[in-house]
């Protein structure tokens, strides 16, 4: 009954795990529709100066011919510069002043010392010309208007009427006093000092420059600008086939785009726009899961991982959308390539290839130059993921993001190459943001880090920190059971050829051999490899318990494993690389010295469970061999060649490989790397 109960349990959450794995599909389509933005998308391809090889085409309504952004600028400048700018005349300026001169005048003139009968010939000097430049008007000069000339046109508002001056026909400051000295300087009799001192302290601008007005009469002219010129009739050949498409044609292709663009939106029936949306972008996903299937079960079966590629490659096609959104300058700003460095450095290369090439392809029809995008992100993806195939150094991202930028700035050379057909013609400035890019590629970092941590992976570059030897336990290894430290190192280079030789995570066995004995660490003496003093304490104990002691050191790894943090895929290591064989040495000594007792062969055999990697096998071999190997008293290339044919030959016997998907061809491949490498660690000569 209790079994039925789990069996039922089991299948019940086999069946909501397929359902979550669905719920998870339907909603990451539905945020990446939802999110993209809701246009037609034109037909056409086209770029300037290529020749277009499709069929005449021929407009299907009048549309009219948008102005290039050039013209566009030439008729804001011309509009700008039609605009005059408007001054206030204030009429109480000359009065408040001339009053201000007679105060002043007054208190001056009794410490001045000059004769009181020419008082009345200074003051009216003075306020002569004060009324001469305020009739004239005073203003200050507007450094917006002085680009070309220092005198400029205005318009000179009084009580609502307008009058056309020159800045060169009214007075400033500076010409005023120039003015006033020029006139005094011919006045015989008359102490110039003392007038123009009273007169510059009076001069005030009774013309003011109106800013809100000037910029209203801008803001109209602006408004009243045309943004087309001139019309394409219906039925008119926009561009024929063969021709090359200048800057006219090209213009009017692009108008042709937009009117386009805005009939759809107008016309258009929304619903079959998200349909079609909906239909592309449910194919990709759809082609991502049957890839899953078909060769990475593992992943398609764990809905913590589907969840994580859902979630990365939602949230790329989603800040494309948003970047259209806020129309971003330039749509290559947008760091693409880290789509496939994430999964690279999480999963594999077949994969991260997969999933970039069907998110540009849901792109491309969001971005203009459809084919030039494609190009551009689908060779830089390729090396970025190329570039990084084996990751063992954490400045490979920095080799990597130069290696990608070469490749864009190849490229974009090409490319321009191809649409200019001239150097100097290249605007170097449409390269920043490939490099901006790049720059938020390295981004990547941080983010695989969080997403080790939400999800419970282990990147490689995890891999590269736990195989520093410095690592706590690593270091405690090496100081408190030297012997199986150095077993564990041999052990590591022997599994890391054999893997990176039949193809396998090299980084990931390496880290798995370095880890497989910590839990020698409890009973370190228990085990010959730590024994120097020719003490052997298994030698007082029964056979039993020294097997179990040997057998504990397992679980008790796997403990230890688990109290320092190790990630799930370094303790299967642990936990299988004694798979479910005998402790052979106590149970044949059991047997030889108490025949006549009955014995239980599970207190003499690990718990298992066997190697279900090639990671896992290769370990095990490893590990069984360089242990072995250790026994040989004259190692020579015979006895080594016997030894690892021996070893292989019982794991194989028995059925310790059958779950690792390791080939007989591999077997053979292994052994070969194995023989090799111990005959170079004995210094065993080869026969020729």
């Amino acid at each position: 009954m209790a079994k039925l109960t789990t069996s039922r349990q089991k299948a019940i959450l086999r069946k909501y795990s397929i359902y979550l794995k669905y719920g998870m599909v339907v909603a990451s389509i539905c945020v990446i529709v939802l999110t993209l933005p809701k246009q037609a998308k034109f037909r056409y391809e086209y770029e300037r100066g290529r020749i277009w090889t499709q069929k005449d085409l021929l407009s299907p309504y009048n549309f009219a011919i948008l102005k290039t952004p050039q013209e566009i600028e030439n008729d804001r400048q011309e509009a700008l510069h039609s605009v005059t700018p408007v001054y206030q005349f204030d009429a109480g300026v000359e009065g408040q002043q001339i009053d201000g001169y007679k105060s002043d005048f007054e208190i001056k003139w009794h410490n001045s010392g000059i004769n009181d009968r020419q008082k009345q010939t200074y003051f009216t000097t003075g306020e002569d010309l004060l009324k001469q430049i305020y009739d004239k008007g005073l203003l200050s000069l507007n450094a917006k208007y002085q680009q070309s000339q220092p005198n400029y046109p205005i318009m000179i508002l009084d009580k609502n009427v307008a009058t056309d001056k020159n800045t060169a026909d009214v007075f400033t400051k500076e010409k005023a006093l120039t003015y006033c000295d020029q006139i005094l300087s011919k006045r015989k009799g008359i102490d110039k000092v003392f007038v123009l001192d009273l007169i510059q302290n009076r001069l005030q601008n009774n013309l003011k420059y109106d800013d809100k007005l000037t910029l209203r009469l801008e803001k109209e002219a602006l408004d009243g600008l045309s943004l087309t010129r001139g019309m394409v009739q219906k039925g008119e050949v926009i561009v024929a086939k063969g021709s090359v498409i200048n800057d006219k044609i090209y213009q009017e292709l692009e108008s042709y785009k937009e009117a386009f663009e805005d009939n759809a939106r107008v016309n258009g029936d929304p619903r079959l726009v998200l349909l079609g949306q909906f239909m592309l972008v449910s194919i990709v996903i759809i082609l991502l899961m049957v890839f899953l299937y078909l060769f990475r079960k593992d992943i398609y079966y764990d809905n913590r991982l589907v969840g994580l590629i859902l979630l990365v490659v939602t949230a790329m096609l989603a800040s494309l959308s948003l970047a259209i959104r806020l129309q971003l300058p330039n749509l290559y700003y947008i760091p693409y390539c880290i789509v496939p460095i994430i999964i690279r450095i999480l999963f594999d290369t077949r994969l991260a290839l997969n999933i970039h090439i069907l998110v540009i392809l849901v792109a491309g029809f969001f971005v203009p130059n459809s084919f030039e995008f494609a190009y551009f992100e689908i060779t830089a993806g390729m090396v970025s993921i190329y570039s990084i195939k084996n990751l063992i150094r954490r400045e490979q991202f920095l080799i990597s993001a130069v290696i990608i930028t070469f490749s864009y700035f190849v490229a974009f050379l090409g490319i321009s190459f191809i649409r200019e057909g001239s150097f100097t013609n290249i605007d170097w400035l449409d390269f920043v943001p490939f490099v901006v890019s790049v720059l938020l590629t390295l981004l990547a970092y941080p983010l695989i880090y969080i997403f080790e941590k939400l999800f419970g992976i282990t990147s490689d570059i995890t891999l590269i920190e736990l195989t520093n030897t410095n690592a706590p336990l690593l270091r405690e290894l090496a100081f408190t059971a030297p012997g199986t430290f150095q077993h564990s190192l041999q052990v590591a280079n022997l599994a890391e050829n054999a893997i990176y030789t039949i193809g396998g995570n090299a980084l990931l066995v390496r880290a798995g051999a370095l880890y497989h004995d910590i839990g020698k660490l409890e009973n370190p003496l228990y085990f010959i490899e730590n024994q120097s003093s020719g003490f052997n304490p298994h030698d007082k104990l029964p056979y039993e318990e020294s097997a179990q002691i040997i057998i504990r050191h397992v679980s008790t790894g796997i403990e230890m494993a688990h109290k320092a943090n190790l990630p799930d895929i370094i303790v299967d290591f642990i936990r299988t690389h004694h798979g479910n064989t005998r402790v052979d040495y106590f149970y044949q000594s059991f047997l030889k010295n108490f025949p006549e007792k009955f014995v239980n062969e599970n207190t003499f055999r690990y718990p298992g469970p066997i190697p279900f990697s090639k990671e896992q096998g290769v370990l095990m071999l490893a590990d069984s061999v360089e242990a072995a190997s250790r026994s040989l008293r004259e190692p020579d290339q015979k006895s080594i060649s016997d030894l690892v044919d021996r070893i292989v030959k019982y794991k194989l016997n028995q059925d310790q490989l059958k779950d690792s998907d390791i080939t007989l061809k591999d077997i053979e491949t292994i052994k070969e790397i194995f023989k090799r490498m111990l005959m170079s660690i004995y210094h065993v000569r080869i026969d020729y």
